[in-house]
């Protein structure tokens, strides 16, 4: 195979917790991609896209954004690159992040119209996979009058993808510049858009039509930051359970409105602990943030028996971190987990596996 080089490459990541996006940054780097624009959320992301705009030149060739963030979430996002008259490159490759990767999510990403999913946690290989798909399998883009973004006919696990956004291609338009941007309103026909591989010719040259890789070294490189930065994810995870125990002390002087709040912010911090700990070689952290995710998805218990879940699932993170316990634990592993579910039970509210 052809080795590629993405020195030439410019990705935009669009994250707003700090910590991964400096993972994900340095993983993007050690993969030799020449720059990376990072935006803190949506609306950083779109006037980034917005201001770098040059008439001559493309100034973005991929996004990687996370799904879950605030003001302007992944999926806004997505929908302004597709759809937004201002939107530099209505083609742009988009992979959506996000820890929470059932079915149904990643169904709900893929109909957004993203290119690719990456489940957290995620690792330097699974990074390096979706990357390169882009680059060698580019998917061929439909237009309908309710649809436009990648062909969304693939093989999804084990799973078979019946539906197409067409019945026969005999129906449809084929088009080959992307200076058509068609997405009918009114008009009944399907316009198929079928573009030369940029992304190929960037990486590995303009003479180049089969598939290529990266050089090992690249994904070594990667593998080792995540290696040195499972300390820091320790300390950054202690801060998180220490902002969820504040939201605990506070909800117990809050009324119905304001613990409603502070159950959702629990949300959104269990939500970014499930989709780290695996990647640091903790992965009963994962197992305890998704069920914490889960327990505090609305609509969900707010008195206080759930507030005491809430705590439980706090201190079996904290038990993981004081005692080092790192892959499934063994015996610890398992009576903490079995321990957790029980208590979850208890309130009426199945533990998620």
């Amino acid at each position: 195979m052809v080795e590629f080089s993405l020195e030439h490459f410019t990705v935009l990541l669009v994250e707003d917790n700090r910590y991964v996006a400096k993972i994900m940054s340095a993983i993007l780097r050690d993969l030799s991609v020449g720059n990376v624009i990072l935006a803190r959320d949506g609306v950083e992301a779109i006037e980034s896209l917005k201001a770098s705009v040059d008439p001559n030149e493309r100034s973005v060739d991929m996004i990687i954004s996370d799904m879950v963030m605030s003001p302007i979430d992944g999926q806004i996002l997505l929908k302004w690159v597709r759809q937004g008259r201002e939107s530099p490159d209505r083609f742009l490759p988009f992979i959506m992040m996000s820890g929470a990767a059932d079915s149904e999510t990643v169904r709900e990403a893929r109909d957004q119209g993203a290119n690719e999913f990456l489940a957290k946690p995620f690792s330097a290989e699974s990074v390096v996979k979706l990357v390169l798909k882009i680059i060698n399998q580019p998917r061929q883009f439909v237009a309908t009058r309710d649809y436009f973004g990648p062909d969304r006919h693939r093989h999804i696990e084990n799973e078979i993808e019946t539906e197409r956004r067409y019945a026969d291609e005999a129906e449809a338009t084929i088009v080959y510049s992307s200076d058509e941007k068609v997405q009918p309103k009114n008009d009944p026909r399907i316009y198929l858009f079928r573009l030369s591989n940029r992304l190929r010719e960037l990486a590995g040259g303009l003479s180049v039509t089969e598939f290529g890789e990266l050089p090992v070294k690249f994904l070594e490189e990667a593998d080792k930051l995540l290696d040195r930065t499972a300390i820091d994810f320790h300390d950054w995870a202690l801060e998180y359970l220490v902002k969820m125990s504040g939201l605990c002390t506070d909800a117990k002087q809050e009324d119905i409105t304001e613990r409603l709040g502070s159950f959702k912010q629990i949300n959104l911090l269990a939500h970014e602990l499930r989709g780290q700990g695996g990647t640091f070689g903790y992965p009963l952290i994962t197992h305890t943030g998704k069920s914490l995710y889960h327990f505090t998805t609305s609509p969900c218990p707010v008195n206080d028996d759930a507030l005491g879940i809430i705590k439980a699932h706090i201190d079996t993170m904290r038990v993981v971190f004081k005692d080092k316990i790192t892959g499934d634990g063994g015996e610890t592993g398992r009576a903490l987990k079995t321990s957790l579910d029980q208590a979850i039970r208890q309130q009426g509210k199945p533990a998620d596996q």
